[in-house]
């Protein structure tokens, strides 16, 4: 019998290597990856791995998302704002207005959920 209530992520396979919609590169040569491991029926709510390398983007955030991360550390500075580093064990959420840049210090592991809009 299949659990359908419960869904624990396994090893990463399949991730699509490619900037999301909205981040720009503005500093070094940084990639990263984007595995979705779960959607909703619905389609609204979608989580899953993200991978990053060394180097700095500037996002523009359309959907809310939470994020908790594995590995690596970022400094995510909102435009005009203050900036905030973030590292192994942090939890952390992203509204969906945000803009701002995520300067990846070390290589990132990072499982997210994030709510369509």
């Amino acid at each position: 019998m299949t659990n359908k209530t419960i869904l624990k992520f396994g090893p990463v396979e399949h991730a699509e290597a490619g900037d999301l919609p909205g981040w720009v590169v503005v500093e070094g040569h940084p990639t990263m990856q984007t595995a979705v491991q779960h959607t909703t029926e619905d389609g609204k709510v979608m989580s899953g791995t993200w991978r990053a390398s060394p180097g700095t983007y500037h996002a523009t955030y359309t959907d809310y998302e939470f994020v908790h991360m594995i590995a690596g550390r970022i400094i995510i500075t909102p435009d005009g704002g203050t900036p905030v580093e973030v590292g192994p064990g942090d939890a952390f959420v992203v509204e969906a207005d945000f803009k701002g840049t995520w300067k990846i210090i070390e290589p990132v592991t990072k499982h997210f959920v994030v709510r369509v809009a």
